[in-house]
């Protein structure tokens, strides 16, 4: 691990203690639909403002980044590198970026949704190929 690099654990200790469960059921979420995956900490620190986003972590396999974790002031987001190609028929889906999409994240029973796990499933199969 690089000196530079900042530790998940790390990361979560600086989160602010009312999205923190958030936070970390998203991640949970993660783990679980792609356990192998490479798990990257952003070397950021807590936004000035609180209407930007705390990128804490991205998740990517072969390579390409698939899906990261970040956080407002009250809620969390999940944001995907690949959101515009993904089949969302729950419409959690939100952006309208070039490629990305986020899903926000209200509470850790947000993240832990079917319709969540499912647009992070397909992130991961569709990053494999």
């Amino acid at each position: 691990m690089a000196a530079s690099q900042i530790t998940l654990s790390e990361q979560l200790k600086n989160v602010p203690t009312n999205v923190r469960p958030t936070v970390k059921a998203a991640i949970k979420t993660v783990k679980k639909a792609a356990p192998k995956a490479d798990e990257i900490t952003y070397r950021s620190g807590p936004p000035r403002s609180s209407s930007a986003m705390w990128k804490l972590v991205r998740y990517s396999v072969g390579g390409a980044n698939v899906v990261g974790v970040g956080t407002f002031t009250n809620h969390s987001t999940l944001f995907f590198y690949r959101g515009r190609e993904l089949e969302d028929k729950s419409g959690l889906l939100q952006g309208t970026g070039k490629d990305s999409r986020y899903v926000t994240l209200r509470g850790p029973a947000d993240a832990e949704q079917p319709a969540v796990k499912r647009l992070v499933r397909q992130a991961f199969q569709l990053a494999r190929g």
